[in-house]
């Protein structure tokens, strides 16, 4: 059986490979592997995540959810010198590979690749950013979400891509009966941006 991009440990020997990522008009190399999302080059749903989306400004708290090897968290980082980032990954060579990536572009001292559960419980996001792992079914994602989006600050907000076939319109209703804004910004080869707010008081 082969493994997916959400298993914890991918088998069989890793096989890393370079690769070069343009986010908001910057050129950066980063090292990817397989058994990790998107391990050959930028998915179209990140790229037209990064494409819809200013870079964060000033100073503020970001969370990159499945971070993968870190093309959204190290983006942010190099875009924003103000970001202080959570990359968050349950794919154990990913996160290696996220904080191998952090080292060698010079921001390590501003992002923090983590494990889910090694992030604080009361830790809370200016911001968050996600290619949600929609293949792990909806009852896992809607979890993942209601774990994740309540940590959003009073002001914040979160940005998420989502394929129109799989699901988008859908989640985006569902999002809106949990309580939360959720106003689709964009919408690009197949995929819709949504903005999500936090819930009303």
């Amino acid at each position: 059986m082969s493994d997916h991009y959400f298993s914890a440990t991918p088998s069989g020997p890793e096989h890393r490979r370079s690769l070069e990522v343009e986010v908001w008009g910057e050129t950066f190399t980063l090292t990817s592997a397989n058994g990790v999302f998107a391990g050959d080059g930028l998915d179209r749903g990140t790229d037209v995540l990064l494409r819809a989306s200013e870079p964060p400004a000033g100073s503020p708290a970001v969370l990159d959810l499945g971070c993968g090897y870190g093309p959204v968290a190290l983006g942010i980082a190099l875009a924003c010198p103000g970001a202080r980032v959570d990359a968050v990954d349950v794919n154990d060579r990913a996160l290696a590979l996220c904080r191998d990536n952090a080292a060698a572009l010079g921001v390590a001292s501003r992002v923090r690749v983590r494990r889910p559960e090694e992030v604080e419980p009361g830790r809370t996001y200016d911001q968050i950013w996600s290619n949600p792992p929609i293949r792990i079914g909806k009852e896992a994602l809607h979890a993942l979400l209601l774990e994740w989006l309540p940590r959003l600050t009073p002001d914040g907000s979160a940005r998420l891509v989502v394929s129109k076939n799989l699901g988008a319109d859908t989640l985006q209703r569902w999002l809106v009966e949990q309580g939360f804004g959720c106003e689709r910004v964009a919408t690009s080869k197949g995929f819709r941006v949504l903005v999500v707010t936090p819930r009303s008081a």
